[in-house]
């Protein structure tokens, strides 16, 4: 990285900050019994567990059976390590004494990848000089992504990283052997390749077959768009995050202006400001609103999570997931439109700590020049009444596409 006062060059280009977010990869949140959300996230939804944390070794043996499970679970929705993670709250919290000043952050991570390994140590090494608040940075063990992880105004742990592991066709994540160094700070550059690294394994002699493989948690018996799953859908992309914040100015100061994600549209509903910011094309990865929001729309008043996003396949999978998860008794909130501009049709899947995963199918496309598609061109919801089909938009199943088979 060179630099000058007000720009950085990375990878030849010059910006305004030594990294570029390119996408949110994934996200955690902290629950209060793993095991019943592991039933809603891995059964319900889809996710395949990835990996297994168990804190229980970090607390005495005589604290370990008073604050509940203590493991914590890695999943994925495609190939990549992890793109969901639901950790032990009660356990995190006797452990690391957090989230004393933030007690109502129940996200452990707000994953945003960036470009190259490079951009995670020149980004780590700014945002020490700017004296920003910093959680830990280094490199995870299990998903072997490199990362810093900085806070937001509110609390909210944010991470950048540089690439993760990937799972293959046999479901198999590195076994722990392959961990074998812990880092607690960015690598000195250049770092050698994953590849090199796990051929050094293998010529000491770890079994790479070894690591931990996930099935298939429900029968194979629906038949989406031509192949049998475990429900009627397949989630195919995460996000967007929603939160409720405190002062949305000092928020957009971090999120625009020390992350680079870029204001997409602002909204005034009821009397509240709602900003909508995205990594990329898409209308919105991220999106802030005012505290004073959440008691008005009745979500958990105990959680600046409004939510997180998890796009399904096309607007059929939508409708029956729906009807899935109502059958399977889920509660599903249907909320203003007006809120989720970029969104048709979507629903709220409340998981068992009450946390609001919005289900929805279509996201809006934002071309060079940044503008959305003015509000008047876009299609008038009815979150009561869902069309059969729905007409085709220019950007339709446009935007970030999955890669692979559906299982």
């Amino acid at each position: 990285m060179s630099t000058s006062k007000k720009t950085c060059v990375v990878g030849g280009v010059t910006l305004p900050r030594p990294f570029k977010v390119r996408r949110l990869g994934h996200f955690g949140i902290n629950v209060h019994d793993p095991e019943v959300s592991r039933h809603f996230y891995e059964k319900l939804l889809g996710f395949r567990i990835s990996d297994v944390l168990d804190f229980g070794g970090r607390l005495p043996e005589e604290e370990m059976a008073k604050h509940g499970p203590h493991v914590g679970y890695f999943a994925r929705h495609g190939t990549e390590h992890h793109s969901f993670v639901f950790f032990p709250r009660r356990v995190l919290n006797a452990v690391y004494g957090f989230p004393a000043d933030y007690p109502e952050v129940v996200s452990n991570q707000i994953t945003w990848q960036v470009g190259s390994l490079r951009e995670v140590v020149d980004g780590h090494d700014w945002f020490v000089k700017k004296e920003m608040r910093i959680q830990r940075s280094g490199r995870d063990l299990p998903g072997s992504n490199w990362n810093v992880y900085p806070f937001d105004p509110d609390g909210h742990v944010n991470e950048l990283y540089y690439g993760i592991e990937q799972i293959g066709w046999n479901g198999q994540s590195k076994p722990y052997s392959m961990h074998k160094v812990r880092y607690t700070r960015p690598p000195d550059l250049p770092h050698p390749s994953e590849y090199a690294e796990v051929q050094a394994c293998v010529r000491e002699g770890i079994d790479g077959s070894t690591g931990w493989q996930q099935h298939e948690a429900m029968p194979e018996t629906w038949n989406v768009d031509g192949v049998l799953l475990g429900r009627p859908y397949k989630i195919t992309r995460v996000g967007p995050v929603r939160l409720f914040v405190q002062d949305m100015e000092q928020s957009l100061r971090f999120y625009r202006d020390e992350l680079g994600l870029m204001i997409t549209e602002e909204v005034v509903w009821n009397g509240h400001r709602c900003v909508f910011l995205r990594a990329n094309t898409e209308h919105h990865s991220l999106a802030l609103y005012p505290m004073a929001l959440r008691a008005e729309l009745g979500l958990n008043p105990h959680a600046t999570l409004f939510s997180f996003g998890m796009q399904v396949a096309n607007y059929q999978q939508l409708r029956d997931a729906v009807s899935f998860l109502t059958e399977q008794g889920v509660t599903i909130r249907m909320l203003p439109p007006e809120l989720f501009p970029g969104i048709d049709y979507c629903a709220f899947a409340l998981d068992p700590d009450g946390f609001a995963i919005q289900l929805y199918y279509y996201m809006e496309q934002v071309g060079w020049d940044g503008r959305p598609r003015p509000a008047a061109l876009r299609p008038v919801i009815d979150p009561q009444h869902w069309p059969d089909t729905v007409p085709a938009a220019s950007d339709s199943y446009l935007g970030e596409p999955y890669f692979g088979p559906w299982s």
